[in-house]
This record gives structure tokens, C-alpha cells and sequence, in this order.
């Protein structure tokens, strides 16, 4: 999808290998991250279902999280969909959405990533994510409005993201 003009017109694959249609979040802000349950940065699921609590507490019709578990970066997320799951819910309490394990990088990268990638470029104009845990944050309006690396803790992305809720929609 080359073509596409805004992050509402994919279908990445949900848990169960079938298209989530991202015009289900269509109107909100969306923070997307690409997750790993066995990496030195998995306990930001913590902190990224903190977040999330906070923030659709205040905006519960207007803000998501979509997590999408990826094993590209030193095989550290091996499990099976319904494994991930199950991980992130036990350990961390995870409620907002994860999708189905995807690739972010290469040939066979989920084409929203490929798009998202274009849109923002990482250190340098890399069109590649770099680690697990890299974030995105889109807009209302369906276009990349931030990327942060995999270091920036959930937490220090709040002042962005509530400046883009905060932001009337066109």
C-alpha cells in the first residue's frame, strides 16, 4: 500500500491471523509499538499499560495503544500469538490491544510499518526500525506526528501525547 495517504487505511493481522482494520481506531490518537516479551526493555509494558490507563481515563473515546510483538530483533519474542498474550496480560496486565506477531523490517515487513517508516524516518533518514519498543505516535488525522526510540520510557512520551489529544481534529 504504497498509495495510502494516512495509518487508517491498513490491515495488519490481529492474534487470531485476521485483518484488524485500522479504521477501527480511526479518530483517535494512537501510540504504536513494536513488542518483545523477552527483551531488556519488556518491563515498558508496565509502564505503557500505565500510561494507557491514564490517558483513556481522561480520553476514553479518543486515545489506544496497539502493541505488535515482532521476533526480527534477537529472537526475543519466540511465542505464539496466543503465548504473547497471555505474557503480557499475566505479567503486566496488559488491556489495550496486541495484534498479531508481524515483521517490521525486510521484505516481508507489515506494509503499515513499511508506511510509517516512510513517513518518519529514524536517526540518520533509516527507514528501518532499530530494536523493540520504538514507538509511533499518529494523529487523528491518520499521519505519523512523532517516533521515538527504543530507550524513551512510555512514561516521557505522556506531555506529547496529550498535547496531540488535545489538538481539535479537522
Amino acid at each position: 500500500m504504497a498509495s495510502a495517504t494516512n495509518f487508517f487505511e491498513f490491515k495488519p493481522l490481529d492474534k487470531k491471523g485476521e485483518p484488524y482494520p485500522l479504521t477501527n481506531v480511526k479518530g483517535k490518537v494512537v501510540l504504536v509499538v513494536n513488542t518483545a516479551s523477552k527483551c531488556g526493555y519488556t518491563p515498558q509494558f508496565g509502564a505503557l499499560e500505565s500510561l494507557y490507563k491514564d490517558l483513556h481515563a481522561k480520553h476514553p473515546e479518543d486515545f489506544e495503544i496497539l502493541g505488535f510483538p515482532c521476533n526480527q530483533f534477537g529472537s526475543q519474542d519466540p511465542g505464539s500469538n496466543d503465548e504473547i498474550q497471555n505474557f503480557c496480560q499475566l505479567n503486566y496486565g496488559v488491556s489495550f490491544p496486541i495484534l498479531g506477531k508481524t515483521n517490521v523490517n525486510g521484505d516481508k515487513a507489515e506494509p503499515v510499518w513499511d508506511w510509517m517508516k516512510g513517513e518518519k524516518p529514524g536517526i540518520m533518514g533509516l527507514k528501518r526500525i532499530k530494536w523493540n519498543f520504538e514507538k509511533f505516535l499518529i494523529g487523528r488525522d491518520g499521519k505519523v506526528k512523532q517516533r521515538w526510540a527504543s530507550p524513551t520510557k512510555p512514561e516521557a512520551l505522556k506531555a506529547e501525547i496529550e498535547k496531540e489529544l488535545n489538538t481539535p481534529s479537522s
